[in-house]
This record gives structure tokens, C-alpha cells and sequence, in this order.
């Protein structure tokens, strides 16, 4: 009876290790892939492009639509998105409950909703979708976008919950896009400040005014180079004319 018992015992160390190995590899398979924007990030106060990337989980099923609501806590009162080839797109707005301030102009409505539709994501791809947005809000690190994506099997996923800091991430995460402060000397449309302008125009300046010197002594050269020939020219010319006037003498006596 003990014989039988130690084999099955030695038996359980090792089928302990398996389960164990099987767990942790599960643990370590990375989730599938969701919508995301892209870049992850952007300056407060600042206008950017980004871009929802959209790949297609299914094997069997294609993408043919994608809905995204922009936060309405904090309105874009610019959103206009770059055409994308195969696709249709609507821009949907909505009147705010608070108007919005923007270079001195109120906005009373904004663009609340973009969908793509009328194009395919086939298994095993992606598509991403390009919105300039702006301008970003000054009083917030985040910004939170609700997606919706729709499979040709009329299967919708809802990529619409919004990660918790110190939390895992959710099963369906929303896109979510970082704000930070601009850099120092960011204007705000990706471009330098006028001062760091008016030094780059100074070193242009600078660069053509020594690029005028180098042109204008490498002609002074050239000419004093050919002058310098010229005169060797006639000194062996005058000479060669005294050497035949010699040699003409010579034959005559």
C-alpha cells in the first residue's frame, strides 16, 4: 500500500510545478490589443494632431466602423479630421450647456462625436484615424475618449472605461490622451517662440554674410591669379619674339 502511494506522491510536486508554470504564463501573455491614440501625450493649451489606431482583434470578422465621443468636461472648439482613404467620416456636434472662451470668441457649440464608416479593417491589421484637435485644455493632465468599434458580424466593442491611477488597467480601456506643460519656448502650435526666431534668422544672416565673404575672396584670388598669368604670358611672348629676331641675325651673317 505505501509502495503504490509514493509514486503518486512524487507525482503531485510535479504536476504542482506545471499548474503553477501554466499560470504563470498566462499571466505573462500581454492583453489583446484596444484603440488607442497616438501619440500618447500632448501640451497643454496646445493644438495637435493625433490619432485613433484601431486594430482588428477578430480572425473572423472585419472593422467597418469606429465612434469616438471627445470628453465633454472639457470641449475642443477645433476638431477637423483628415480624410482617410476608404472611409466616410461625420463630425457631430452638440450646443454646450456652458459656452466656451476661445481668442476672444465664444463658442456656444462643439464637435462631440466622430464616426468612421464605409471602410474595412480586414483581420490582422490596423487603421488609424487623424483628428487636429485644440485647443487642449490648461486645467486638466487628461483627456478620456470613448470608443466604439463595430465588427461586420455586428459585434460592438466598447472601449469606454477610463483607467484609475494605481488600479490595473481596465478590460476595455478608453483611449486616453496625457497632458503636460509645454516645453519652454513652445508657442503652442508646435512651432519655437519669435525669439527663438529672430536667433535663427540672425544665424542665417550670419551664415550667407560669411558665405558672401568666402565667395568674394575666392573671386579676389582668381582674378589676381589670372592677371598673374597674363603678365607671365607676355613676358614669355616678348621673349620668344627676341629669341627669333636673335636667331634670324645670326643666319643672315
Amino acid at each position: 500500500m505505501n509502495a503504490m502511494r509514493l509514486p503518486r506522491l512524487r507525482r503531485l510536486p510535479i504536476m504542482g510545478g506545471i499548474a503553477a508554470g501554466a499560470l504563470v504564463v498566462l499571466a505573462a501573455t500581454p492583453a489583446f490589443a484596444h484603440v488607442s491614440v497616438q501619440p500618447g501625450q500632448a501640451e497643454q493649451g496646445s493644438y495637435s494632431t493625433i490619432a485613433f489606431k484601431v486594430p482588428n482583434e477578430k480572425d473572423d470578422a472585419s472593422t467597418v466602423k469606429l465612434e469616438v465621443t471627445l470628453p465633454a468636461d472639457h470641449p475642443l472648439a477645433s476638431v477637423m479630421a483628415q480624410p482617410v482613404p476608404g472611409w466616410d467620416v461625420k463630425l457631430t456636434k452638440t450646443k454646450l450647456a456652458k459656452p466656451v472662451e476661445v481668442h476672444g470668441e465664444k463658442i456656444s457649440e462643439a464637435v462631440t462625436k466622430v464616426t468612421w464608416t464605409g471602410g474595412k479593417i480586414e483581420p490582422g491589421t490596423f487603421q488609424q484615424f487623424p483628428l487636429s484637435v485644440g485647443e487642449l485644455p490648461e486645467d486638466a493632465d487628461q483627456l478620456v475618449f470613448k470608443a466604439l468599434q463595430t465588427y461586420d458580424d455586428k459585434e460592438v466593442v466598447r472601449w469606454i472605461e477610463a483607467p484609475k491611477e494605481g488600479a490595473p488597467e481596465p478590460e476595455n480601456p478608453a483611449p486616453v490622451l496625457k497632458l503636460v506643460k509645454p516645453a519652454e519656448g513652445s508657442d503652442g502650435h508646435g512651432g519655437s517662440s519669435a525669439s527663438g526666431d529672430t536667433d535663427s534668422a540672425a544665424e542665417k544672416a550670419k551664415a550667407e554674410k560669411t558665405e558672401e565673404t568666402a565667395s568674394d575672396s575666392s573671386s579676389d584670388s582668381s582674378d589676381t591669379t589670372a592677371r598673374v598669368l597674363g603678365i607671365v604670358g607676355i613676358v614669355i611672348g616678348i621673349a620668344g619674339v627676341g629669341f627669333g629676331v636673335l636667331a634670324g641675325r645670326r643666319r643672315n651673317a
